[in-house]
């Protein structure tokens, strides 16, 4: 009777921590509420005037319109919500904490970026345009509610865990005639028959003189067939949901959409100085050309 006892005791404390165990594994998934911050609400400036809200309120509205803002420094027709959905106050990529994983390493530029530079590599690439003055109240103004809506993040996390990639590392070989076939299914309302796209935030132009350049992350194919599976379509459209577009046709429209003619970046071969470019890169690097044409590597190793 003892030892029936003490085996029932035993079942007992084994199964509370199962139960911890499993309470510890949700506690430990990366969401807002655990991760030690609390997602923004504009909203909590509404009837402030000082000058530090004024300039958060000012950068919010330079993300959402910033073709329009910043035409001076903008060469197409698109805004930093075109990809950073709501200022990157959503999912779709996000901005919160971006400020406090920066400075850090940019492999592209082969050196350490400071947030400035971060949002000045948009400007020349993604927004096909010319960077901000760094001390301009503009570029003031973005920085200022970059910090803002990550202000209970704590600087000193190495990544956010909680901001998903739009990207797909191995691709599928992909169908470019199957991915013209889906974007007139299911794209064209929002971006129109020729990608001109109808607006910064409701459609954004995918090519063309008003889209981003190839010197643009999102010109690279593992980026875009990652955005549009994990983002596209916002809702139903053509027979296709948000959520259940697979690898395959992700890629066939990202081949599609990235086929076609967009603006160039006159300093895309000056990138990834190290050599150490990405395989989807759709041009051809100096620091590539330098290793294919030398009998030795990078590191002074014969080449196998």
């Amino acid at each position: 009777m003892r030892y029936k006892r003490r085996f029932i005791l035993l079942f007992i404390f084994l199964s509370f921590l199962a139960a911890c165990n499993k309470e510890n594994e949700k506690t430990e998934k990366p969401t807002e509420e655990n991760l030690g911050y609390t997602k923004t609400d504009m909203d909590d400036l509404k009837d402030k005037n000082d000058p530090y809200s004024k300039s958060v309120k000012r950068g919010y509205d330079l993300m959402n319109d910033t073709s329009v803002l910043l035409d001076e420094y903008v060469g197409n027709k698109l805004s930093c919500s075109s990809c950073h959905g709501n200022a990157g106050l959503d999912s779709t990529s996000s901005f919160i904490g971006v400020t406090a994983v920066y400075p850090q390493y940019n492999a592209r530029a082969g050196k350490v970026f400071t947030i400035e530079d971060r949002i000045n590599g948009c400007f020349n690439r993604s927004m096909n345009g010319k960077p901000l003055p760094y001390n301009s109240d503009e570029m003031r103004a973005m920085v200022s509610y970059l910090t803002y809506i990550s202000r209970d993040v704590p600087t000193s996390i190495k990544e956010r865990k909680w901001m998903e990639k739009n990207r797909i590392e191995k691709l599928p070989e992909a169908n470019a005639a199957n991915g013209e076939k889906l974007y007139k299914q299911s794209c064209v309302t929002c971006h129109g028959q020729n990608g001109e796209g109808s607006g910064a935030t409701t459609g954004p132009a995918l090519w063309g003189d008003n889209s981003f350049n190839n010197g643009a992350g999102m010109a690279r194919s593992g980026t875009m067939a990652g955005y549009i599976k994990r983002n596209m379509p916002p809702v139903e459209m053509g027979g296709l949901n948000k959520g259940e577009i697979t690898e395959q046709q992700a890629a066939d429209l990202a081949a599609f959409i990235l086929s076609q003619p967009r603006p160039d970046f006159a300093e895309k071969a000056n990138d990834w100085p190290n050599g150490d470019a990405p395989d989807d890169v759709p041009y051809s690097t100096n620091s590539k050309k330098v290793k294919e044409e030398s009998p030795q590597g990078a590191e002074g190793e014969k080449k196998k």
